[in-house]
C-alpha cells in the first residue's frame, strides 16, 4: 500500500520533484490505460456474445427446435421477418412470439455437441484418472452382462 502510494505522490524519502503519476500526462496514460483495459475485458466480450446470439436468432429455419427466454421449448412452424410461430406441448398449441425472444436452438446446440464429441473421439480423446469415457462405457456394459447372469 505504501508503495503505490509513494508511486502516485512522488514523494519519497528525499524524493520532492513529483512522481510519474502525479504529473499531468502520467494521469492521462494512466486513464486511456483503465479505459483501454475496460474495453478489453468487458465491453469487446459483450459484443463478441451480442453478435453470437444475433447470428443464432438470425439463423433459425423451420423445424429448429428452440428454448424462449420465459423457458418455453417448442418447435418452430413458420418464420418471418421479426417473428416466428412455435408448436408447443402434447395438443401442439402454437404461439407466435417475436426473434429477440429466442434464448437458444436446441436443435443447432445438439448438432454442435455431437460434432465437438465426435471431434474429441476423432482425436483419441483426453484419458481421465480411470481411463478415457469410452473404456468406461465399455466396463460398464460387461458388469451390467455379468449381473444379468
Amino acid at each position: 500500500m505504501n508503495s503505490f502510494i509513494t508511486l502516485t505522490s512522488g514523494t519519497a524519502a528525499g524524493n520532492s520533484t513529483g512522481g510519474f503519476f502525479s504529473s499531468t500526462w502520467g494521469m492521462v496514460i494512466l486513464i486511456l490505460g483503465m479505459f483501454v483495459l475496460m474495453y478489453f475485458l468487458m465491453i469487446r466480450p459483450q459484443n463478441k456474445q451480442r453478435k453470437a446470439e444475433q447470428e443464432m436468432r438470425n439463423s433459425i429455419e423451420i423445424g429448429d427446435e428452440i428454448t424462449t427466454i420465459g423457458g418455453i421449448v417448442g418447435k418452430v412452424v413458420s418464420v418471418k421477418d421479426d417473428s416466428l410461430v412455435i408448436e408447443t406441448g402434447a395438443d401442439k398449441n402454437k404461439m407466435k412470439i417475436t426473434r429477440w425472444a429466442v434464448q437458444t436452438n436446441n436443435t443447432k446446440a445438439a448438432a454442435l455437441r455431437k460434432e465437438q464429441e465426435a471431434a474429441k473421439a476423432a482425436k483419441g480423446g483426453k484419458k481421465g484418472l480411470f481411463g478415457s469415457k469410452k473404456e468406461k462405457e465399455e466396463a460398464k456394459e460387461i458388469s451390467e452382462k455379468k449381473e444379468d447372469k
